[in-house]
């Protein structure tokens, strides 16, 4: 089980993906960042998230840019792409194939609901009901032959096969302290898929690797993906960073700031006559 390297330089990260206009939760987390680097004489890095070739556009990165360098954060080395570096993640995902700790899997929402249903139930994870394992069992010569005959496939992450090559792994998070890994709470989760050759959890992984990220901010929504991105690193031979799980900001309501929920943009805070310093302090950094 490793630890974290103590005393190494922070380096933090802000990675948005452009599928819409910063709202104020995403300020906070980018300066939470910022902050954690800036205080620490560290680094901070921007890494733009748009694998999905569908929801992501080049205006909304433009977008991303414009309103991060209004609120007055800066960010150190090149912007880094996501979409720009797809056979790097390719070869992550080729190693862990080669190690047959992965398979296809063809299964629809439909299906996976539907062999849920037949099951009587299936166990919830974080991200709800769990993937019942319904490809993990097919022969690969049926696995080779609906993969040649042109049918869509994602590829999944065999969980217990890739626990029990790494054994016991944990991580630590600022707030909570050290954690077990526990990536058997989101199951076997997608890695790629036909069309989008790779996946958040694989891209994420690499890429803070990549870029030499010690601390990881990002929002409590994503604590338990965690589990798995710890996971990943030991099974692909990367460091272990800390994480910083910090809360998510909410609106008078209560409510967490979403896309979704067409939560008011930064733009649009901008063009209503509102300063930097302001929406700084209603993001929580005055």
């Amino acid at each position: 089980m490793s630890a974290v390297v103590p005393d190494r330089p922070v380096v933090t990260r802000f990675a948005p993906s452009p599928t819409g206009r910063l709202h104020l939760g995403h300020a906070h987390s980018a300066l939470a960042g910022w902050r954690a680097a800036r205080d620490a004489g560290g680094r901070f890095l921007l890494r733009i998230e748009d694998i999905d070739p569908v929801r992501c556009r080049p205006e909304f990165t433009a977008g991303i840019l414009e309103d991060l360098a209004w609120l007055g954060l800066d960010w150190d080395g090149p912007v880094r792409i996501q979409s720009q570096h797809l056979a790097t993640y390719g070869a992550a995902l080729a190693r862990l194939e080669a190690a047959g700790l992965t398979y296809p899997c063809f299964c629809t929402r439909r299906d996976i609901q539907a062999e849920i249903a037949r099951a009587g139930g299936a166990p919830h994870g974080a991200e709800g009901p769990l993937y019942p394992g319904t490809c993990r069992r097919l022969p690969a010569g049926e696995r080779r032959a609906r993969m040649a005959a042109g049918e869509s496939w994602a590829i999944r992450l065999d969980v217990a096969a890739a626990m029990a090559r790494t054994g016991p792994l944990a991580w630590t998070d600022r707030r909570r302290g050290r954690q077990t890994a526990r990536p058997d709470l989101l199951g076997d989760v997608v890695l790629a898929r036909k069309d989008v050759p790779t996946s958040y959890h694989l891209a994420v992984t690499v890429d803070d690797a990549v870029q030499g990220v010690t601390l990881v901010t990002r929002g409590v929504d994503l604590f338990e993906a965690t589990h798995v991105h710890r996971l990943l690193q030991a099974l692909l031979g990367l460091p272990e960073p800390e994480w910083d799980h910090h809360p998510l900001l909410t609106d008078a309501a209560g409510r967490r700031y979403a896309k979704r929920d067409r939560a008011v943009t930064l733009a649009a805070m901008r063009a209503a006559g509102m300063t930097p310093a302001a929406v700084r302090a209603l993001a929580g950094f005055a």
